[in-house]
């Protein structure tokens, strides 16, 4: 197919929900979904243009691998061989490195599939020793949407040698369209997270209750409540950037979490057959980085919801498995409903 960086596509259903995607990182340009009224914005953050987003952030709305989040110091050890991956987030190996699967270029093919309007498969092969990791890696992902607004994002994958994986794609929902999310409501199906370590800048096995801290999100509440709170976690990375351990995670599809917008009235559903979901308030813009319409990306100006396996799995006995083995098939599957 050899698809151009900048060649996109668009899936779009007779609700009015559009999604616009580059063959560059699985590149999620625009969601527009509408309100309760009827109004259609874009909820996703970015840039205007295909090639202001190539150019631009590079893990807006990406697909993320081979490991996306954070390995400590780039280290893992695997059937007894050591390995030392990029160190891209200092101290950390974050998102599959520099040249992750967000900076590559995949195939991409409109397929049909059952109880989608519109679907596209993107096919990607990621050699031997690709950023460090064993094994000859072949990945697909399926893009959906059905009739009743639920963008269905499906992983499979299969390597030639023992390797470890986990894979997630990274978009920014703001559904009010601008600003921040300050005010946006947030409910997640997590009664523990995996508290980050302050020295190793990323979880190191312990897992905590939510009860009692600002990160119970186990009743709806305004974000802000959380990040104005004096938690250490949060002054920690100066808001959220946190595993949650979905209850049942991991045992078939569930819903982890709930975002609403009172403003618009916008809601989003997010479900999916990981253990866990990565929240993150976007704590690093400051507004220097131009969006769409002009207007600058401003501090907690989106919130990034990414399933997947727990941080720095590789390493932390007590979180789940993230090795893939020949002749197994690592599958998981991401649904964004826009209510």
């Amino acid at each position: 197919m050899n698809n151009k960086a900048s060649d996109s596509f668009t899936l779009k259903n007779d609700n009015n929900v559009e999604i616009t995607f580059t063959a560059h990182g699985g590149r999620l340009i625009s969601i527009k979904a509408p309100s309760p009224t009827g109004e259609i914005i874009d909820v996703v953050v970015g840039y205007d243009t295909v090639e202001e987003s190539l150019k631009g952030d590079g893990y807006f709305a990406a697909i993320c691998g081979r490991f996306a989040n954070r390995i400590a110091d780039g280290k893992f050890e695997l059937d007894g061989v050591k390995y030392q991956l990029d160190i891209n987030n200092s101290p950390n190996h974050l998102h599959g490195g520099r040249d992750g699967f967000n900076n590559r270029v995949f195939d991409v093919e409109a397929i049909t599939k059952v109880g989608a309007v519109a679907a596209y498969k993107l096919t990607l092969i990621s050699p031997d020793g690709d950023q460090n990791y064993p094994g000859e890696l072949t990945l697909s992902v399926i893009y959906s949407l059905t009739a009743d607004n639920q963008f269905c994002i499906e992983y499979e994958a299969e390597t030639t040698k023992a390797t470890i994986i986990n894979l997630t794609s990274h978009p920014y929902i703001n559904l009010a369209g601008s600003g921040n999310v300050l005010n946006h409501e947030v409910q997640l199906m997590a009664n523990k997270f995996t508290p980050i370590d302050a020295i190793v800048g990323t979880c190191v096995g312990d897992i905590a209750a939510v009860s009692g801290t600002a990160f119970d999100f186990t009743s709806s509440k305004k974000l802000n409540e959380a990040l104005t709170s004096d938690f250490d976690q949060v002054k920690l990375v100066d808001g959220i950037d946190h595993n949650f351990v979905i209850n049942n995670g991991g045992n078939g599809v569930v819903l982890a979490a709930i975002v609403k917008d009172p403003e618009s009235g916008r809601k989003l559903e997010v479900y999916t057959d990981q253990p866990g979901v990565q929240v993150y308030t976007g704590n690093h813009f400051d507004g220097s980085e131009i969006g769409k319409g002009g207007r600058p990306i401003v501090k907690y100006g989106g919130i990034a919801l990414e399933t997947q396996i727990f941080p720095n799995s590789p390493n932390c006995e007590a979180y789940p498995n993230a090795i893939l083995r020949p002749g197994e098939k690592y599958k998981h599957t991401c649904i964004y409903k826009f209510c």
